[in-house]
Protein backbone atom coordinates (compact mmCIF):
# COMPACT_ATOMS: atom_id res chain seq x y z
CA UNK A 1 0.00 0.00 0.00
CA UNK A 2 1.18 3.52 -0.78
CA UNK A 3 0.90 5.93 2.13
CA UNK A 4 0.81 9.66 1.45
CA UNK A 5 1.39 12.45 3.94
CA UNK A 6 0.87 16.14 4.45
CA UNK A 7 3.75 18.55 4.09
CA UNK A 8 3.71 19.06 7.86
CA UNK A 9 4.04 15.32 8.50
CA UNK A 10 7.06 15.24 6.19
CA UNK A 11 8.64 18.25 7.90
CA UNK A 12 8.04 16.73 11.34
CA UNK A 13 9.87 13.58 10.20
CA UNK A 14 12.77 15.68 8.89
CA UNK A 15 13.12 17.85 11.98
CA UNK A 16 15.17 15.48 14.20
CA UNK A 17 17.73 15.10 11.40
CA UNK A 18 17.82 18.84 10.81
CA UNK A 19 18.34 19.41 14.54
CA UNK A 20 21.27 16.98 14.50
CA UNK A 21 22.95 18.87 11.66
CA UNK A 22 22.13 16.48 8.83
CA UNK A 23 20.15 18.96 6.73
CA UNK A 24 22.88 19.20 4.10
CA UNK A 25 22.93 15.40 3.76
CA UNK A 26 19.16 15.31 3.19
CA UNK A 27 19.44 18.01 0.54
CA UNK A 28 22.23 16.20 -1.31
CA UNK A 29 20.22 12.97 -1.35
CA UNK A 30 17.17 14.78 -2.69
CA UNK A 31 19.20 16.65 -5.31
CA UNK A 32 20.94 13.49 -6.50
CA UNK A 33 17.61 11.67 -6.85
CA UNK A 34 16.16 14.62 -8.75
CA UNK A 35 19.13 14.75 -11.10
CA UNK A 36 18.94 11.01 -11.78
CA UNK A 37 15.25 11.31 -12.65
CA UNK A 38 16.04 14.10 -15.14
CA UNK A 39 18.76 11.96 -16.70
CA UNK A 40 16.41 8.99 -17.12
CA UNK A 41 13.79 11.15 -18.80
CA UNK A 42 16.26 12.81 -21.17
CA UNK A 43 17.83 9.51 -22.19
CA UNK A 44 14.44 8.40 -23.48
CA UNK A 45 14.58 11.17 -26.09
CA UNK A 46 18.20 12.16 -26.76
CA UNK A 47 21.81 11.97 -25.62
CA UNK A 48 22.64 13.63 -22.33
CA UNK A 49 25.76 15.52 -23.43
CA UNK A 50 24.84 18.90 -24.84
CA UNK A 51 21.27 18.82 -23.61
CA UNK A 52 20.02 21.96 -21.90
CA UNK A 53 18.35 22.34 -18.50
CA UNK A 54 16.96 25.37 -16.70
CA UNK A 55 16.13 25.31 -13.02
CA UNK A 56 13.57 27.80 -11.72
CA UNK A 57 14.87 28.37 -8.21
CA UNK A 58 12.99 29.87 -5.28
CA UNK A 59 14.46 31.08 -2.03
CA UNK A 60 13.88 28.03 0.18
CA UNK A 61 15.25 24.53 0.46
CA UNK A 62 13.22 23.54 -2.59
CA UNK A 63 15.29 25.98 -4.63
CA UNK A 64 18.44 24.56 -3.04
CA UNK A 65 17.46 21.03 -4.10
CA UNK A 66 16.95 22.25 -7.66
CA UNK A 67 20.24 24.16 -7.81
CA UNK A 68 22.28 21.24 -6.49
CA UNK A 69 20.59 18.94 -9.02
CA UNK A 70 21.35 21.36 -11.85
CA UNK A 71 24.97 21.57 -10.70
CA UNK A 72 25.20 17.80 -10.89
CA UNK A 73 23.70 17.84 -14.39
CA UNK A 74 26.17 20.54 -15.47
CA UNK A 75 29.02 18.31 -14.37
CA UNK A 76 27.49 15.55 -16.54
CA UNK A 77 27.85 17.77 -19.61
CA UNK A 78 24.49 19.53 -19.75
CA UNK A 79 24.17 23.24 -20.51
CA UNK A 80 22.64 24.50 -17.26
CA UNK A 81 20.86 27.74 -16.49
CA UNK A 82 19.34 28.93 -13.22
CA UNK A 83 16.55 31.50 -13.17
CA UNK A 84 16.51 32.97 -9.67
CA UNK A 85 13.03 33.99 -8.61
CA UNK A 86 14.14 35.69 -5.40
CA UNK A 87 16.86 38.10 -4.34
CA UNK A 88 18.22 35.53 -1.90
CA UNK A 89 18.43 31.80 -2.64
CA UNK A 90 20.21 28.91 -0.97
CA UNK A 91 23.77 30.29 -0.89
CA UNK A 92 25.74 27.02 -0.83
CA UNK A 93 23.65 25.48 -3.61
CA UNK A 94 24.06 28.59 -5.77
CA UNK A 95 27.82 28.55 -5.20
CA UNK A 96 27.95 24.87 -6.23
CA UNK A 97 25.94 25.67 -9.35
CA UNK A 98 28.28 28.52 -10.34
CA UNK A 99 31.33 26.33 -9.67
CA UNK A 100 29.91 23.70 -12.06
CA UNK A 101 29.79 26.31 -14.82
CA UNK A 102 26.11 27.11 -14.69
CA UNK A 103 24.69 30.37 -16.04
CA UNK A 104 22.63 32.49 -13.64
CA UNK A 105 19.78 34.79 -14.66
CA UNK A 106 17.70 36.95 -12.32
CA UNK A 107 13.93 37.16 -12.69
CA UNK A 108 12.76 40.75 -12.34
CA UNK A 109 9.63 42.80 -12.72
CA UNK A 110 10.00 43.31 -16.46
CA UNK A 111 11.65 40.21 -17.95
CA UNK A 112 9.22 37.37 -17.10
CA UNK A 113 7.94 36.89 -20.66
CA UNK A 114 11.46 37.07 -22.11
CA UNK A 115 12.71 34.42 -19.71
CA UNK A 116 9.65 32.27 -20.38
CA UNK A 117 10.50 32.20 -24.10
CA UNK A 118 14.09 31.28 -23.22
CA UNK A 119 13.02 28.49 -20.86
CA UNK A 120 10.47 27.04 -23.26
CA UNK A 121 13.25 26.19 -25.71
CA UNK A 122 15.22 24.14 -23.16
CA UNK A 123 15.24 20.36 -23.19
CA UNK A 124 14.06 20.24 -19.58
CA UNK A 125 12.80 22.67 -16.94
CA UNK A 126 13.13 21.90 -13.23
CA UNK A 127 10.40 23.63 -11.24
CA UNK A 128 11.94 24.36 -7.82
CA UNK A 129 10.13 27.57 -6.94
CA UNK A 130 7.88 26.50 -4.05
CA UNK A 131 8.02 23.47 -1.79
CA UNK A 132 5.81 21.79 0.78
CA UNK A 133 6.02 24.65 3.25
CA UNK A 134 4.61 27.27 0.88
CA UNK A 135 1.23 28.84 1.65
CA UNK A 136 -0.84 29.99 -1.30
CA UNK A 137 0.51 30.20 -4.82
CA UNK A 138 3.00 32.16 -6.86
CA UNK A 139 2.71 35.92 -7.05
CA UNK A 140 4.10 38.82 -9.07
CA UNK A 141 6.96 38.03 -11.48
CA UNK A 142 7.18 34.27 -10.69
CA UNK A 143 3.45 33.93 -11.35
CA UNK A 144 3.83 35.83 -14.63
CA UNK A 145 6.75 33.57 -15.62
CA UNK A 146 4.85 30.36 -14.91
CA UNK A 147 1.67 31.57 -16.64
CA UNK A 148 3.66 32.40 -19.77
CA UNK A 149 5.53 29.09 -19.66
CA UNK A 150 2.31 27.10 -19.29
CA UNK A 151 0.96 28.82 -22.39
CA UNK A 152 4.15 28.17 -24.39
CA UNK A 153 4.18 24.45 -23.50
CA UNK A 154 7.82 23.51 -22.72
CA UNK A 155 9.23 20.17 -23.83
CA UNK A 156 9.78 18.45 -20.47
CA UNK A 157 8.96 19.70 -17.00
CA UNK A 158 10.21 17.99 -13.84
CA UNK A 159 8.78 19.28 -10.57
CA UNK A 160 10.97 19.29 -7.46
CA UNK A 161 8.97 17.67 -4.61
CA UNK A 162 5.65 19.25 -5.71
CA UNK A 163 4.65 21.49 -8.62
CA UNK A 164 4.86 25.08 -7.39
CA UNK A 165 1.45 26.29 -6.27
CA UNK A 166 0.11 22.86 -5.33
CA UNK A 167 -0.88 22.35 -1.68
CA UNK A 168 1.07 19.27 -0.59
CA UNK A 169 -1.54 18.23 1.96
CA UNK A 170 -4.85 18.82 0.20
CA UNK A 171 -4.16 18.75 -3.55
CA UNK A 172 -5.69 22.21 -3.89
CA UNK A 173 -4.08 24.19 -6.72
CA UNK A 174 -3.34 27.90 -6.55
CA UNK A 175 -3.02 29.02 -10.15
CA UNK A 176 -0.89 29.51 -12.14
CA UNK A 177 0.82 26.11 -11.96
CA UNK A 178 3.21 24.64 -14.51
CA UNK A 179 1.99 21.14 -15.36
CA UNK A 180 4.77 18.62 -14.74
CA UNK A 181 5.55 15.55 -16.80
CA UNK A 182 7.27 14.04 -13.76
CA UNK A 183 7.23 15.05 -10.11
CA UNK A 184 10.18 13.82 -8.04
CA UNK A 185 9.07 13.86 -4.41
CA UNK A 186 11.30 13.30 -1.39
CA UNK A 187 11.00 11.14 1.71
CA UNK A 188 7.34 10.19 1.30
CA UNK A 189 4.47 10.67 -1.11
CA UNK A 190 2.59 13.92 -0.57
CA UNK A 191 -1.18 13.58 -0.27
CA UNK A 192 -1.68 16.47 -2.70
CA UNK A 193 0.01 14.45 -5.44
CA UNK A 194 -2.55 11.64 -5.11
CA UNK A 195 -5.75 13.65 -5.20
CA UNK A 196 -7.20 16.03 -7.74
CA UNK A 197 -6.75 18.67 -8.88
CA UNK A 198 -3.12 18.29 -7.80
CA UNK A 199 -2.65 14.85 -9.33
CA UNK A 200 -3.65 16.27 -12.67
CA UNK A 201 -0.74 18.74 -12.50
CA UNK A 202 1.90 16.35 -11.16
CA UNK A 203 2.34 13.90 -14.04
CA UNK A 204 4.07 10.67 -13.05
CA UNK A 205 5.25 10.74 -9.44
CA UNK A 206 8.59 9.22 -8.44
CA UNK A 207 9.65 8.82 -4.81
CA UNK A 208 13.24 9.42 -3.72
CA UNK A 209 14.10 8.03 -0.29
CA UNK A 210 16.27 10.41 1.74
CA UNK A 211 16.42 8.72 5.15
CA UNK A 212 13.33 10.05 6.94
CA UNK A 213 10.99 7.22 6.02
CA UNK A 214 11.15 5.38 9.34
CA UNK A 215 10.01 8.57 11.13
CA UNK A 216 6.83 8.95 9.09
CA UNK A 217 3.52 8.05 10.81
CA UNK A 218 2.75 4.96 8.72
CA UNK A 219 -0.35 4.18 10.78
CA UNK A 220 -1.80 7.64 10.24
CA UNK A 221 -1.19 8.75 6.66
CA UNK A 222 -3.32 11.45 5.12
CA UNK A 223 -4.16 9.17 2.17
CA UNK A 224 -3.80 5.52 1.25
CA UNK A 225 -3.57 3.98 -2.21
CA UNK A 226 -3.97 0.27 -2.80
CA UNK A 227 -1.40 -1.43 -5.02
CA UNK A 228 -1.90 -4.52 -7.16
CA UNK A 229 -0.76 -6.81 -4.36
CA UNK A 230 -3.20 -5.21 -1.93
CA UNK A 231 -6.02 -5.72 -4.40
CA UNK A 232 -5.12 -9.36 -4.87
CA UNK A 233 -5.16 -9.89 -1.10
CA UNK A 234 -8.54 -8.17 -0.63
CA UNK A 235 -10.45 -9.54 -3.62
CA UNK A 236 -12.86 -12.30 -2.56
CA UNK A 237 -12.59 -15.71 -4.14
CA UNK A 238 -14.72 -18.84 -3.77
CA UNK A 239 -13.62 -21.89 -1.86
CA UNK A 240 -14.02 -25.49 -2.94
CA UNK A 241 -17.35 -25.85 -1.10
CA UNK A 242 -18.77 -22.46 -2.02
CA UNK A 243 -22.26 -22.13 -3.49
CA UNK A 244 -24.26 -19.23 -4.87
CA UNK A 245 -25.64 -18.16 -1.51
CA UNK A 246 -22.29 -18.32 0.24
CA UNK A 247 -20.84 -16.04 -2.45
CA UNK A 248 -23.37 -13.29 -1.73
CA UNK A 249 -26.81 -12.36 -3.01
CA UNK A 250 -27.15 -8.82 -4.33
CA UNK A 251 -30.41 -6.95 -4.73
CA UNK A 252 -30.40 -4.24 -7.41
CA UNK A 253 -32.95 -1.45 -7.76
CA UNK A 254 -31.76 0.38 -10.86
CA UNK A 255 -32.99 1.73 -14.14
CA UNK A 256 -36.52 2.61 -15.17
CA UNK A 257 -38.63 2.50 -18.28
CA UNK A 258 -36.71 5.56 -19.45
CA UNK A 259 -33.21 4.58 -18.30
CA UNK A 260 -33.23 0.82 -18.70
CA UNK A 261 -29.57 0.77 -19.75
CA UNK A 262 -28.48 1.62 -16.21
CA UNK A 263 -30.15 -1.55 -14.95
CA UNK A 264 -28.68 -3.65 -17.75
CA UNK A 265 -25.14 -2.42 -17.13
CA UNK A 266 -25.30 -2.55 -13.33
CA UNK A 267 -26.69 -6.06 -13.14
CA UNK A 268 -24.34 -7.40 -15.79
CA UNK A 269 -21.28 -5.82 -14.13
CA UNK A 270 -22.28 -7.30 -10.77
CA UNK A 271 -22.59 -10.77 -12.27
CA UNK A 272 -19.18 -10.41 -13.94
CA UNK A 273 -17.58 -9.29 -10.66
CA UNK A 274 -18.20 -12.62 -8.97
CA UNK A 275 -21.32 -12.28 -6.84
CA UNK A 276 -23.26 -15.52 -6.35
CA UNK A 277 -26.68 -14.20 -7.42
CA UNK A 278 -28.27 -10.95 -8.55
CA UNK A 279 -31.95 -10.19 -7.88
CA UNK A 280 -33.26 -7.33 -10.01
CA UNK A 281 -36.18 -5.18 -8.87
CA UNK A 282 -37.68 -2.90 -11.47
CA UNK A 283 -40.33 -2.40 -14.16
CA UNK A 284 -41.01 -5.18 -16.64
CA UNK A 285 -39.59 -3.41 -19.76
CA UNK A 286 -36.27 -2.89 -18.00
CA UNK A 287 -36.36 -6.39 -16.52
CA UNK A 288 -36.74 -7.95 -19.97
CA UNK A 289 -33.63 -6.10 -21.16
CA UNK A 290 -31.73 -7.10 -18.02
CA UNK A 291 -32.55 -10.78 -18.46
CA UNK A 292 -31.75 -10.64 -22.15
CA UNK A 293 -28.22 -9.47 -21.31
CA UNK A 294 -27.78 -11.42 -18.05
CA UNK A 295 -30.02 -14.49 -17.98
CA UNK A 296 -28.33 -15.58 -14.75
CA UNK A 297 -30.13 -12.74 -12.92
CA UNK A 298 -33.57 -13.06 -11.33
CA UNK A 299 -36.39 -10.57 -11.78
CA UNK A 300 -38.30 -10.03 -8.58
CA UNK A 301 -41.66 -8.29 -9.00
CA UNK A 302 -42.53 -8.63 -5.31
CA UNK A 303 -40.61 -9.59 -2.17
CA UNK A 304 -37.04 -10.28 -3.34
CA UNK A 305 -36.39 -12.81 -0.61
CA UNK A 306 -32.86 -13.45 0.57
CA UNK A 307 -30.55 -10.50 -0.10
CA UNK A 308 -27.24 -9.78 1.65
CA UNK A 309 -26.48 -6.39 0.10
CA UNK A 310 -28.17 -3.82 -2.11
CA UNK A 311 -27.42 -1.47 -4.97
CA UNK A 312 -30.02 1.27 -5.28
CA UNK A 313 -30.21 4.32 -7.50
CA UNK A 314 -28.46 3.98 -10.89
CA UNK A 315 -30.87 5.29 -13.52
CA UNK A 316 -33.81 5.31 -11.09
CA UNK A 317 -36.55 7.59 -12.43
CA UNK A 318 -40.27 8.00 -11.87
CA UNK A 319 -42.43 7.66 -8.79
CA UNK A 320 -42.89 3.88 -9.03
CA UNK A 321 -39.19 3.01 -9.25
CA UNK A 322 -38.26 5.60 -6.64
CA UNK A 323 -40.75 3.87 -4.37
CA UNK A 324 -38.98 0.55 -4.92
CA UNK A 325 -35.64 2.19 -4.15
CA UNK A 326 -37.06 3.70 -0.97
CA UNK A 327 -38.43 0.35 0.10
CA UNK A 328 -35.05 -1.30 -0.45
CA UNK A 329 -33.37 1.40 1.64
CA UNK A 330 -35.84 0.77 4.46
CA UNK A 331 -35.30 -3.00 4.29
CA UNK A 332 -31.53 -2.54 4.37
CA UNK A 333 -31.74 -0.17 7.33
CA UNK A 334 -34.07 -2.48 9.25
CA UNK A 335 -31.90 -5.55 8.61
CA UNK A 336 -28.52 -3.83 8.98
CA UNK A 337 -27.47 -4.73 5.43
CA UNK A 338 -24.78 -2.96 3.40
CA UNK A 339 -26.02 -0.73 0.58
CA UNK A 340 -24.45 1.01 -2.41
CA UNK A 341 -26.43 4.23 -2.88
CA UNK A 342 -26.01 5.92 -6.25
CA UNK A 343 -27.51 8.75 -8.29
CA UNK A 344 -31.27 8.94 -7.90
CA UNK A 345 -31.32 7.27 -4.47
CA UNK A 346 -29.01 9.79 -2.78
CA UNK A 347 -32.10 11.80 -1.87
CA UNK A 348 -33.52 8.81 0.07
CA UNK A 349 -30.89 8.64 2.81
CA UNK A 350 -31.90 8.47 6.47
CA UNK A 351 -30.70 11.12 8.89
CA UNK A 352 -27.70 8.95 9.81
CA UNK A 353 -26.23 6.09 7.77
CA UNK A 354 -24.11 3.17 9.00
CA UNK A 355 -20.51 2.94 7.70
CA UNK A 356 -21.33 -0.11 5.55
CA UNK A 357 -23.56 2.09 3.39
CA UNK A 358 -21.45 3.37 0.50
CA UNK A 359 -22.55 6.53 -1.31
CA UNK A 360 -21.18 6.98 -4.85
CA UNK A 361 -21.76 10.58 -6.00
CA UNK A 362 -19.90 12.53 -8.65
CA UNK A 363 -18.86 16.09 -7.80
CA UNK A 364 -22.20 17.68 -8.67
CA UNK A 365 -24.17 15.09 -6.71
CA UNK A 366 -21.88 15.49 -3.71
CA UNK A 367 -22.41 19.27 -3.74
CA UNK A 368 -26.18 18.74 -3.76
CA UNK A 369 -25.93 16.15 -0.99
CA UNK A 370 -23.89 18.46 1.23
CA UNK A 371 -26.33 21.31 0.66
CA UNK A 372 -29.17 19.05 1.78
CA UNK A 373 -27.53 18.27 5.13
CA UNK A 374 -28.54 20.47 8.06
CA UNK A 375 -25.05 21.19 9.40
CA UNK A 376 -23.34 22.18 6.15
CA UNK A 377 -23.64 25.92 6.82
CA UNK A 378 -25.18 28.92 5.16
CA UNK A 379 -22.84 29.03 2.15
CA UNK A 380 -23.95 26.75 -0.67
CA UNK A 381 -21.45 24.14 -1.87
CA UNK A 382 -21.06 24.10 -5.65
CA UNK A 383 -19.67 21.52 -8.03
CA UNK A 384 -16.68 23.81 -8.60
CA UNK A 385 -16.03 23.84 -4.84
CA UNK A 386 -15.97 20.04 -4.72
CA UNK A 387 -13.73 19.80 -7.78
CA UNK A 388 -11.23 22.26 -6.31
CA UNK A 389 -11.14 20.62 -2.84
CA UNK A 390 -12.37 17.02 -3.24
CA UNK A 391 -10.38 15.64 -0.29
CA UNK A 392 -11.97 18.14 2.07
CA UNK A 393 -15.52 17.60 0.89
CA UNK A 394 -15.45 13.81 0.65
CA UNK A 395 -14.27 13.68 4.27
CA UNK A 396 -16.96 16.15 5.27
CA UNK A 397 -19.67 14.10 3.57
CA UNK A 398 -18.57 10.87 5.28
CA UNK A 399 -18.45 12.51 8.70
CA UNK A 400 -21.84 14.20 8.32
CA UNK A 401 -23.75 11.25 6.85
CA UNK A 402 -22.02 8.47 8.77
CA UNK A 403 -21.64 6.54 5.51
CA UNK A 404 -18.58 5.59 3.49
CA UNK A 405 -18.41 8.00 0.55
CA UNK A 406 -16.88 7.20 -2.84
CA UNK A 407 -16.40 10.40 -4.85
CA UNK A 408 -16.12 9.52 -8.53
CA UNK A 409 -13.60 11.33 -10.70
CA UNK A 410 -10.33 10.98 -12.61
CA UNK A 411 -8.93 10.24 -9.16
CA UNK A 412 -11.55 8.46 -7.09
CA UNK A 413 -11.53 9.20 -3.37
CA UNK A 414 -13.15 6.94 -0.76
CA UNK A 415 -13.66 8.31 2.75
CA UNK A 416 -14.67 6.41 5.86
CA UNK A 417 -16.55 8.29 8.61
CA UNK A 418 -13.45 7.83 10.77
CA UNK A 419 -11.46 10.07 8.42
CA UNK A 420 -9.48 7.36 6.62
CA UNK A 421 -9.31 8.08 2.87
CA UNK A 422 -8.27 5.93 -0.08
CA UNK A 423 -7.25 7.37 -3.45
CA UNK A 424 -7.29 5.28 -6.64
CA UNK A 425 -6.41 6.47 -10.14
CA UNK A 426 -5.95 3.59 -12.58
CA UNK A 427 -8.45 4.58 -15.24
CA UNK A 428 -8.27 6.32 -18.60
CA UNK A 429 -9.98 9.55 -19.71
CA UNK A 430 -11.96 7.43 -22.20
CA UNK A 431 -13.97 6.17 -19.22
CA UNK A 432 -15.84 9.48 -19.15
CA UNK A 433 -18.70 7.87 -21.02
CA UNK A 434 -22.37 7.15 -20.41
CA UNK A 435 -22.96 4.11 -18.21
CA UNK A 436 -19.46 3.94 -16.72
CA UNK A 437 -20.81 4.83 -13.27
CA UNK A 438 -23.49 2.13 -13.57
CA UNK A 439 -20.77 -0.45 -14.15
CA UNK A 440 -18.90 0.82 -11.09
CA UNK A 441 -22.07 0.50 -8.99
CA UNK A 442 -22.48 -3.11 -10.11
CA UNK A 443 -18.86 -4.03 -9.41
CA UNK A 444 -19.01 -2.36 -6.02
CA UNK A 445 -22.30 -4.05 -5.16
CA UNK A 446 -20.85 -7.44 -6.03
CA UNK A 447 -17.80 -6.89 -3.81
CA UNK A 448 -19.91 -5.53 -0.96
CA UNK A 449 -22.24 -8.55 -1.11
CA UNK A 450 -19.23 -10.87 -0.94
CA UNK A 451 -17.82 -8.91 2.02
CA UNK A 452 -21.12 -8.86 3.94
CA UNK A 453 -21.38 -10.30 7.43
CA UNK A 454 -21.82 -14.05 7.31
CA UNK A 455 -20.16 -14.24 3.89
CA UNK A 456 -16.62 -13.03 4.60
CA UNK A 457 -15.58 -13.56 8.22
CA UNK A 458 -11.82 -13.25 7.72
CA UNK A 459 -10.79 -9.65 8.47
CA UNK A 460 -7.06 -10.43 8.45
CA UNK A 461 -6.45 -8.75 5.10
CA UNK A 462 -8.14 -5.56 6.28
CA UNK A 463 -6.29 -5.64 9.59
CA UNK A 464 -3.09 -5.92 7.57
CA UNK A 465 -3.87 -2.48 6.18
CA UNK A 466 -4.25 -1.08 9.68
CA UNK A 467 -8.03 -0.78 9.40
CA UNK A 468 -10.65 -1.17 12.07
CA UNK A 469 -13.58 -3.42 11.09
CA UNK A 470 -15.83 -0.43 10.40
CA UNK A 471 -13.26 1.02 7.98
CA UNK A 472 -13.01 -2.10 5.85
CA UNK A 473 -15.92 -0.84 3.74
CA UNK A 474 -13.75 2.00 2.53
CA UNK A 475 -11.17 -0.56 1.45
CA UNK A 476 -13.85 -2.59 -0.36
CA UNK A 477 -14.96 0.56 -2.20
CA UNK A 478 -11.34 1.38 -3.09
CA UNK A 479 -10.90 -2.13 -4.50
CA UNK A 480 -14.00 -1.65 -6.65
CA UNK A 481 -12.77 1.73 -7.89
CA UNK A 482 -9.41 0.24 -8.81
CA UNK A 483 -10.92 -2.79 -10.58
CA UNK A 484 -13.24 -0.48 -12.50
CA UNK A 485 -10.40 1.82 -13.52
CA UNK A 486 -8.12 -1.03 -14.52
CA UNK A 487 -10.92 -2.61 -16.56
CA UNK A 488 -11.38 0.63 -18.44
CA UNK A 489 -7.67 0.84 -19.17
CA UNK A 490 -7.60 -2.78 -20.37
CA UNK A 491 -10.65 -2.20 -22.58
CA UNK A 492 -9.09 0.91 -24.11
CA UNK A 493 -5.76 -0.86 -24.67
CA UNK A 494 -7.62 -3.56 -26.59
CA UNK A 495 -8.42 -0.93 -29.22
CA UNK A 496 -4.94 0.64 -29.20
CA UNK A 497 -5.77 3.18 -26.54
CA UNK A 498 -8.93 4.36 -28.24
CA UNK A 499 -12.46 5.09 -27.05
CA UNK A 500 -14.60 2.55 -25.27
CA UNK A 501 -18.12 1.96 -24.03
CA UNK A 502 -19.40 1.08 -20.58
CA UNK A 503 -20.16 -2.41 -21.88
CA UNK A 504 -16.50 -2.83 -22.80
CA UNK A 505 -15.48 -1.81 -19.28
CA UNK A 506 -17.79 -4.45 -17.80
CA UNK A 507 -16.50 -7.12 -20.16
CA UNK A 508 -12.93 -6.53 -18.97
CA UNK A 509 -13.77 -6.90 -15.25
CA UNK A 510 -13.37 -10.72 -14.94
CA UNK A 511 -9.93 -10.62 -16.56
CA UNK A 512 -8.77 -7.84 -14.26
CA UNK A 513 -9.97 -9.69 -11.16
CA UNK A 514 -8.39 -12.92 -12.38
CA UNK A 515 -5.03 -11.34 -13.17
CA UNK A 516 -4.85 -9.52 -9.82
CA UNK A 517 -5.65 -12.70 -7.92
CA UNK A 518 -3.13 -14.73 -9.92
CA UNK A 519 -0.44 -12.08 -9.44
CA UNK A 520 -1.01 -12.12 -5.70
CA UNK A 521 -0.90 -15.92 -5.57
CA UNK A 522 2.52 -15.86 -7.27
CA UNK A 523 3.92 -13.67 -4.49
CA UNK A 524 2.91 -16.03 -1.67
CA UNK A 525 5.87 -18.21 -0.57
Amino acid sequence: MISAFTGQQIRDAEQPLLDSGEGAVLMQRAAYGLAQAVIRELKKKRRLAGASVTVLAGKGNNGGDGLYAAAYLARRGMRSTAVLAADSVHAEALAAFRAAGGRVLQLGTSNAEELAVLCAGEDVIIDALLGTGARGGLRDAPAELIAALQELGPRLVVACDVPSGLDAGTGEVHWPVLDADVTVTFGGFKAGLLTDPGEGCAGRVELVRIGIESALPEQAPELRRLTGRDLGALLPRPGRRSHKYSRGVLGVVAGSSRFSGAAVLGVHAAALAGVGMVRYIGPEPAARMVLSRTPEALWESGDPGRVQAWVVGPGVDGEEQLGRAGAAVEVALGNDLPVVVDAGALSLLPERCPPHWILTPHAGELASLLDSLPSTGEVAVTRADVESRPLHFVRQAAQQTGATVLLKGATTLVASPSGIVFSQSEGTPWMATAGSGDVLAGVLGALVAQAADGIADDDAAYAGLGLDPADRWAAVAAVAASVHGRAGTVASAACDGGPLTASAIAAAVPGVIGSLSAEYDRTIP
